[in-house]
C-alpha cells in the first residue's frame, strides 16, 4: 500500500514515464489535475495514473487529444472514476478503434499492391488504376484503394465516413474499391 496518498512531479514521471514536462502541459490542457502544497509543489493523486496510462495508449493507436480531452471531461471530477465509468468510455471508443483497426489492416494488405495512389509504379498499377483513373475520382484525395479514414490529412479530428469493415470503403467511379480491398479483386462498378 502506497505510504501516500498524493505524488509527487517526479514520481508520476518516473512511475508513468511521461516527461515532467509532458505532465505539466496535460495538466494546462485540462487532461489532469494537480494540488499545490503550501510551498506551491504539485501534488497528483494516484488516479492521475490511470489517466495517463489512458492517454498515452489513446494516442499511439492515433486518437487526437482533442478526443481524449472529449473523453476525460466526461469522467467525474469530485470522485476517482469507477469501473462503470471506465466500462463506458471503452463502450464509446470501441467503433472508432474497430475503424482504425480495419483501416491498419487494409492497409497491411495492399500495401504491396496497387492503392490507388497515382505512382503507377507498379505493374498491378496498370490494372488496378489506369492512367490513375482513381484518382479523378477519389473522395476525399489519396491512395483510392485504401480505406478513407487513411486518407484524411494528417492531424485530422474524426474521420470522414466510416469504416465499419475493411469491405464498406465505398465505391469509386467505374472501379469498386470495397471489392478490390476486401478480396484484393477488381470488378466493375
Amino acid at each position: 500500500m502506497p505510504s501516500s496518498p498524493h505524488l509527487t512531479v517526479a514520481e508520476v514521471a518516473q512511475r508513468s514515464g511521461f516527461a515532467p514536462s509532458a505532465l505539466r502541459y496535460y495538466e494546462r490542457e485540462g487532461l489532469i489535475a494537480a494540488t499545490r502544497t503550501t510551498g506551491n509543489q504539485r501534488r497528483y493523486e494516484r488516479i492521475v495514473l490511470r489517466r495517463l496510462a489512458f492517454i498515452r495508449a489513446a494516442r499511439n493507436v492515433g486518437l487526437s487529444l482533442d478526443e481524449v480531452r472529449d473523453e476525460l471531461a466526461r469522467l467525474p471530477a469530485d470522485r476517482a472514476p469507477t469501473t462503470a465509468d471506465w466500462r463506458r468510455i471503452s463502450r464509446d471508443w470501441r467503433v472508432r478503434l474497430n475503424e482504425k483497426i480495419a483501416a491498419i489492416e487494409a492497409l497491411r494488405d495492399r500495401l504491396d499492391s496497387c492503392i490507388g495512389c497515382g505512382c503507377l509504379s507498379l505493374k498491378a498499377c496498370a490494372l488496378y488504376n489506369p492512367d490513375d483513373l482513381l484518382g479523378r475520382q477519389a473522395t476525399p484525395p489519396g491512395a483510392a484503394l485504401l480505406p478513407p479514414l487513411l486518407r484524411q490529412p494528417v492531424g485530422t479530428v474524426g474521420a470522414v465516413g466510416t469504416v465499419g469493415t475493411v469491405g464498406t470503403v465505398g465505391t469509386v467511379g467505374p472501379i469498386s474499391a470495397a471489392s478490390a480491398v476486401s478480396t484484393g479483386t477488381r470488378t466493375p462498378a
